[in-house]
């Protein structure tokens, strides 16, 4: 035991006899001289207590039950009356003395112990620390922030509606007849019972089409979200995926301006990659097109070059990325805007394709099993 442990132990004392001592004969436990020998052994063994558990024999030994002192407290029932006075004041004040003793030999123990724990347990809070993630942003769900940060950068605005839907805003409202092929069970997922004309959408458009219901032009939105279609489970295709579709509707809008906006998007999403517009139908855009990106895996080489073929782009050269086209004016008229006045563009693009082209991940099941480390694996996706 170091000195400055010692010095926080309370010195050994005897306490102060009464001038009336008791009577017992001499060795006997209330003899005055045996009380003080056993004090002095019990400070003794406290001071020389080194730890919390050695200092706990010693309060056994000498402060419990079975102590001297406590067995000289069970004699003083047996003096005489006149003597019991002298002899409780001489017991309490040994066993005090004991106690305070015990006191403050604990709490100078318990501080050097505290001490050395702080100073084994010590941590270096400067050195360099690498937390280990506790999950992951789903790919999805950070480009669609991507995505609708580039939109929301040229002061357009991000629009949502719901999932379950009216028939008549997600086809007829668009333009899209009754025997359209999109509109068979086969294709879409009705809700029964089917003369209600309620269905999960096939599509975000329904939420352009709510927006020029209720607000008015000019409009320059963007509509992310889950949609449904009765597609096979497969590596190519999810019955439940995502869509992000833009609309702008201003006087003077042109198709070059919806080809500038899909550069942009294409150049913020792949970097310096090329594009094209490839003439097709829609009913609710006219003219129409698919947009084309060049096969990032073989930026074209592999067209009319068996030696090196590409399964990315099947050899093509472009892969097809979305649909896109001016506002049919039907549509514009359905909404109550003049087409005479106004024009607008239209585009829409799977997000989950969007990610895969990005990352060349070849199985969309892979976005939907719930896999963390597929999740940090991709661009954007960890956290």
């Amino acid at each position: 035991m170091s000195g400055q442990e010692k010095g926080n132990s309370v010195p050994l004392q005897t306490p102060d006899l009464p001038n009336a001592k008791p009577t017992p004969a001499p060795g006997s436990p209330l003899d005055a001289d045996f009380i003080g020998k056993c004090v002095e052994e019990a400070l003794s063994a406290i001071e020389a207590a080194n730890s919390t558990e050695e200092l706990k024999k010693a309060r056994a030994d000498h402060a419990g039950d079975k102590s001297p002192l406590a067995l000289a407290n069970r004699e003083i029932g047996k003096l005489v009356p006149g003597q019991r006075k002298a002899a409780g004041k001489l017991i309490g004040q040994s066993r005090g003395a004991v106690n305070q003793a015990l006191a403050a030999r604990a709490k100078a123990l318990a501080a050097a112990e505290l001490e050395a724990q702080l100073a084994s347990e010590h941590v270096d809070v400067t050195l360099p620390v690498e937390l280990s993630p506790v999950g992951a942003i789903h790919p999805i769900t950070a480009l669609i922030d991507d995505m609708c940060d580039v939109f929301l950068a040229m002061g357009w605005e991000v629009v949502e509606g719901p999932e379950f839907e009216a028939e008549w805003l997600n086809f007829d409202a668009l333009n899209t007849g009754p025997h359209h092929p999109a509109r068979a069970l086969s294709d879409t997922l009705f809700v029964e019972p089917l003369e209600n004309h309620l269905l999960m959408r096939t599509q975000t458009s329904p939420v352009q089409m709510r927006t020029m219901l209720t607000r008015d032009v000019p409009l320059y939105i963007v509509s992310p979200g889950q949609v449904y279609r009765a597609d096979e489970y497969d590596a190519t295709h999810l019955p439940v995926f995502h869509q992000l579709e833009g609309l702008a509707i201003d006087k003077g809008i042109t198709l070059a301006d919806l080809k500038g906006t899909l550069d942009h998007l294409a150049r913020a999403m792949f970097g310096d990659i090329k594009t094209r517009l490839r003439p097709h139908y829609f009913p609710f855009t006219e003219p129409s097109a698919e947009m084309d990106l060049e096969c990032f895996v073989c930026h074209g080489e592999s067209v009319g070059n068996p030696a090196k073929p590409c399964r990315t782009c099947k050899s093509e050269g472009w892969i097809e990325w979305g649909g896109c086209g001016i506002v049919n004016p039907r549509v514009l008229e359905t909404a109550g805007i003049d087409p005479s006045v106004y024009t607008g563009f239209a585009f829409g693009m799977g997000i989950d394709r969007t990610v895969m082209f990005r990352n060349n991940a070849p199985d969309l099941r892979d976005f939907v099993e719930g896999d963390v480390r597929f999740s940090r694996s991709l661009i954007g996706g960890a956290r």
